[in-house]
């Protein structure tokens, strides 16, 4: 089993709740040949504002990968401004593992995870659609959020 930790915007992490399927651009289609049934993803929102208020970057919720990864070019997901047309076609079903009942600060953490190497530019580590985490990082996230790994 791998653990992931995949990058979102809060408006597509919803959906991902709502509908149980992650989806990646084009781009990153060789990534999701990588994905196996079993496999962890840990949902990483980036910060954003809403109105006046500034929503840090956050873990929302652990799932399952429950299916071999496919293509579909139905539209699901909302495409942030800067990426054209992408459907975010290379997809795989999923089912919640922990659903937290509020959004892991991300920031905190970062001192504690493994696969964050610069802890001055961290970001950088979050910039592709999914990436491989060590499990004693997915298993220390999950712990903070108050759930069991």
């Amino acid at each position: 089993m791998t653990h992931w930790i995949a990058s979102s915007n809060r408006v597509n992490a919803k959906i991902l709740d709502t509908k149980h399927i992650w989806g990646v651009p084009k781009r990153n289609k060789t990534l999701t040949h990588r994905v196996k049934p079993g496999d962890t993803i840990l949902v990483y929102v980036r910060q954003e504002k809403e109105g006046d208020t500034i929503l840090p970057s956050a873990i929302t919720g652990a799932y399952e990968v429950v299916s071999q990864p496919y293509e579909d070019h139905t539209r699901l997901f909302i495409t942030p401004e800067h990426m054209g047309d992408e459907v975010f076609p290379f997809r795989m079903k999923l089912r919640p593992v922990a659903a937290f009942a509020k959004p892991l600060e991300f920031k905190p953490l970062i001192p504690d995870l493994k696969f964050i190497t610069n802890k001055t530019m961290w970001s950088g580590h979050l910039r592709i659609a999914m990436r491989e985490i060590p499990e004693e990082d997915y298993r220390f996230i999950l712990k903070r959020a108050g759930q069991e790994a």
